[in-house]
């Protein structure tokens, strides 16, 4: 009796509608996995992985002592102590004062709850991030995370703040300008290197991060004496090389992914010309000068005027 049957016949059309949804889905990604630029992403990522998980368990001597070194800074701060000279075996914390406070709900969890936390968010963000670049470009992606493995294995490692301030550049790029400009200035103001990504950052989010930063000034003066010590404690605390900071250039994939042809100007077809429209342009300037001086000095200064505003999301 059943035999005459098929399992679909006993099944609404809701979701019979649902499980052809499914299907079709499923074909279509097994029919991706016959590509063979997708097929290489594949092998290279999964060398990456295997890479990264054995530098993860053979090392033990330095897990999560950044991390650490911020969990007992807030610590002896609510101690009243003194965060850039604690007593016993931490790091000292080596950031501006008034960040002290961004810290303190995940300090006060004990610390094998907060370091499963920090590291939990830092792997869930960093796997997010890298979906969306993947899903856009398999096989670069790919390759940019085997060139970032070693940064990213040592800060994962270590725990140290530089992914989070990476994946906060990364989302002021999807963000609203204010929320933008906001995640920009906080990882500036924590690390120098971030500073240098405002390039990637949507126009009138750089006019925000600006306020940002005058905002982290104005708190840095506010909290002068002990500013004072963590700019020395910063200074001589002994680092080794910083191959961390080469982790921040995973912030600069999202404007790379989203420009079809980013590096246009490096092509070997505008290279070669580049030098004689270069000089082009500075002859016809140099002739403008000479017929009129004051004229041409003014039109270069509203030029440049405009380009600074249209830069900063101003311009008409």
């Amino acid at each position: 009796m059943f035999a005459d049957h098929t399992l679909s016949d006993h099944l609404d059309r809701p979701t019979r509608r649902r499980l052809g949804v499914f299907r079709r889905a499923f074909r279509r990604e097994l029919s991706r996995l016959r590509e063979p630029r997708r097929i290489a992403a594949i092998l290279v990522l999964a060398v990456a992985g295997g890479l990264a998980l054995a530098w993860l368990i053979g090392r033990g001597d330095q897990v999560g002592v950044d991390a650490r070194a911020y969990w007992a800074g807030v610590r002896v701060w609510l101690a009243g102590g003194d965060p850039y000279h604690p007593s016993g075996p931490f790091l000292p914390y080596v950031y501006a004062p008034w960040l002290l406070p961004l810290f303190l709900p995940w300090a006060l969890l004990p610390w094998n709850v907060a370091w499963f936390t920090w590291e939990g968010l830092n792997v869930l963000l960093f796997l997010w991030s890298a979906e969306w670049a993947y899903r856009r470009h398999p096989l670069a992606t790919a390759l940019v995370l085997l060139a970032l493995l070693l940064p990213l294995t040592a800060t994962l490692d270590t725990g140290n703040v530089t992914l989070f301030l990476t994946l906060a550049i990364w989302g002021a790029q999807f963000v609203g300008p204010r929320l933008g400009g906001a995640l920009w200035a906080l990882a500036a103001s924590m690390k120098w290197f971030p500073a240098l990504l405002i390039l990637f950052l949507p126009p009138r989010a750089r006019l925000w991060g600006l306020v940002g930063i005058i905002v982290a000034a104005i708190l840095a003066l506010a909290t002068w004496p002990q500013t004072l010590i963590q700019i020395e404690t910063a200074v001589n605390f002994p680092r080794p090389l910083r191959i961390d900071y080469l982790l921040l250039l995973w912030a600069a994939v999202p404007w790379l992914w989203r420009h079809p042809d980013p590096l246009w100007w490096a092509t070997r077809r505008e290279l070669p010309g580049a030098w004689a429209r270069f000089r082009g342009r500075g002859e016809a300037w140099w002739r403008q000068w000479q017929a009129d001086p004051e004229s041409t000095v003014a039109a270069a200064r509203r030029g440049a005027r405009q380009r600074v505003l249209a830069w900063f999301g101003l311009g008409h």
